[in-house]
């Protein structure tokens, strides 16, 4: 597949990395030189040096035989029209768009992507998505990642394992017989710095970090088997009134449950309007790195403070000091890569990447075959993916066991129908299942091709 990827920023960069790893032919545009080199320099990749939107740019690039175009610059309208010109232009089948302005997002204009109006295919709301995955932490306070699979019914949490655990130094196997009506599988473990897929026979440690993946049904019990509590979020503080912060105050008001949520914000016009939006929602105008400030929003009697300003320090530092005053969890937006190896030494309990959300949202309309849902674990370690099986796959009709998956990769649940079924050596994948599963991200390849169809199904 030929792909253009336009933005050779964090985002940009990830998804050239993903798909360049996985042999596709892959071109970057960015109008700065220095992003463009580091990406010829570091992936397997083309590049140009231009600006994404304009025609001569695009056809340097390759678009007259382009498969499809992302357009991932840090401009909502320097992405609508790229897609524009790769439409109008050079007739390039898909093309995906970051956008995020919310006025372009609101659904009574939704008609203007329309084929006849503005083409895109898919539009990509990071705020929104970093929202989602703020509220995911919320309903799980004591898992550092979570995800949603299988229309909602499934979970991935994240744990980190901890001295108190009740199954430390038992055999993966085991916990099978000892929760046998709990449907919970660990497909993932980080120990030492290193992601793995653990056989059955492995051992869980202290300070190992684990993916769990279980029946949102049975999310609470499985955290509790890991020694993690289950404590309903009643008060909630969110430093930084910005898309992201209003994103979760909103979603917060809506819930049928009564949820206590205060906005600090430190620019009084932002503040203003989300105060305008917001109905049962406190908003207060001051610096969330204030300590006064936090006190009077009431973090001492918070159960939770979310950090979602744009600069990662100011995050960081709020968080620490909510902790400091007596907030019992702190959920931290970081952007920055580099900075999460330092957030366990200063006490946080989660974190959001919005580049790893947003990376997780292209890659899922880009993956081949029926994938219905991608997310992106850690630094492009791994990947969780969703996906129909279909009647020509090559793993349609078999039991597990005989199935052929890579070292790397674990089934972690099975929609059979409106059922989920608990994955077993005997389980027989049928045409039409929806399977979710970890893979290792060298292993995505062969995924794909278990999962792909075939020429005969054409």
């Amino acid at each position: 597949m030929k792909v253009i990827i336009c933005g050779a920023g964090q985002v940009g960069w990830q998804i050239a990395r993903h798909l360049s790893q996985e042999k596709n032919d892959v071109t970057v545009v960015d109008n700065n030189p220095a992003l463009v080199s580091r990406a010829i320099d570091t992936l397997d990749v083309q590049g140009v040096t231009g600006f994404a939107s304009y025609p001569d740019v695009l056809d340097r690039a390759g678009a007259r035989d382009a498969d499809m175009i992302i357009a991932a610059t840090y401009s909502d309208e320097v992405n609508m029209v790229t897609c524009q010109v790769a439409h109008s232009v050079f007739s390039v089948p898909r093309k995906i768009a970051r956008l995020r302005s919310q006025s372009y997002l609101t659904a009574i204009y939704s008609d203007l992507y329309r084929r006849e109006h503005m083409p895109i295919d898919v539009v990509i709301s990071p705020e929104r998505e970093v929202a989602e995955a703020a509220l995911r932490r919320l309903a799980a306070p004591s898992a550092f990642d979570t995800q949603a699979f299988l229309g909602g019914r499934s979970q991935l949490v994240g744990i980190a394992l901890e001295e108190d655990c009740p199954v430390l130094k038992t055999p993966l196997r085991q916990l099978t017989d000892l929760f046998s009506t709990l449907q919970a599988i660990v497909v993932g473990i980080r120990r030492d710095g290193r992601l793995f897929a653990p056989e059955p026979a492995d051992q869980l440690f202290a300070g190992d970090e684990i993916y769990v993946f279980c029946n949102s049904e049975d999310l609470n019990r499985a955290l509790e088997i890991f020694g993690k509590s289950t404590r309903k979020q009643e008060r909630v503080v969110v430093v930084g009134g910005g898309n992201v912060g209003l994103g979760v105050a909103r979603a917060l008001e809506t819930r049928t449950e009564r949820i206590r949520c205060k906005i600090i914000e430190k620019d009084r016009k932002v503040a203003e309007s989300a105060a305008d939006e917001l109905e049962r929602t406190i908003v207060l105008h001051g610096d969330g790195l204030n300590q006064e400030m936090l006190l009077e929003a009431g973090i001492d009697r918070a159960d939770a403070v979310l950090t979602v300003t744009d600069d990662d320090k100011t995050n960081i530092l709020a968080a620490v000091r909510a902790k400091a005053a007596g907030c019992p969890m702190a959920i931290c937006l970081v952007n920055d890569p580099t900075l999460l190896p330092i957030l366990n030494a200063v006490d946080i309990d989660a974190y959001i990447n919005p580049r790893a959300t947003t990376v997780s949202s292209i890659l899922r309309h880009i993956r081949h075959g029926r994938v219905r849902g991608v997310y992106s674990i850690g630094d492009a370690e791994a990947e969780v993916i969703e996906a129909q099986v279909l009647s020509t796959s090559p793993i349609a009709g078999q039991a597990l066991r005989d199935i052929d998956f890579p070292e790397g990769v674990l089934l972690g649940a099975i929609q059979k129908g409106d059922k989920l079924v608990k994955p077993k050596g005997s389980t027989r994948i049928e045409e039409g299942d929806v399977i979710a599963l970890f893979s290792l991200s060298a292993d995505v390849p062969e995924v794909e091709r278990l999962l792909q169809v075939t020429i005969d199904y054409f």
